[in-house]
C-alpha cells in the first residue's frame, strides 16, 4: 500500500483545546486513517515550521487527499503538506526503470 507523509500546523483554536484538555491525537488520526482504508504508521509532534508529522499507509492518492482535507475542514489544522513516499527498494526499482527509459527521451538541450 502506498505511504504518505502529512505535515501540518495546528490552528490556534486546536492548540487552545489541547492546552485546556491535553490528549493524544494519534488515536483520532488512526481512526480517520482506518476509515479511509489505511493505517497509521507514526505520529510525531515536531518543532519548527510544522507542528506534526504523520506517516500512514493509504490505498491511493484520493484517500490521502481526503485525509488531508479533513483537518482543514474541521478547522484544527492548516498548511497541511502531503508527500508521497516510497521505500528504498521501490526507489531502486524506479532508478532501474529510469535507466531503461533513458534512451527513449531526447532532452530539450540536446543538439
Amino acid at each position: 500500500m502506498p505511504i504518505y507523509i502529512f505535515q501540518g500546523r495546528y490552528t490556534r483554536e486546536a492548540l487552545e483545546g489541547l492546552v485546556a484538555r491535553p490528549e493524544d491525537r494519534a488515536e483520532a488520526s488512526a481512526k480517520l486513517l482506518e476509515a479511509a482504508g489505511g493505517k497509521l504508521l507514526s505520529f510525531y509532534l515536531t518543532l519548527g515550521e510544522y507542528d506534526f508529522m504523520i506517516t500512514a499507509e493509504l490505498p491511493d492518492m484520493e484517500a490521502a487527499t481526503a485525509v488531508s482535507l479533513i483537518g482543514a475542514v474541521a478547522g484544527t489544522s492548516e498548511n497541511v503538506r502531503t508527500i508521497a513516499a516510497m521505500t528504498t527498494a521501490q526507489a531502486r526499482d524506479a532508478f532501474a526503470t529510469a535507466g531503461k527509459l533513458k534512451g527513449a527521451f531526447r532532452s530539450a538541450t540536446s543538439a
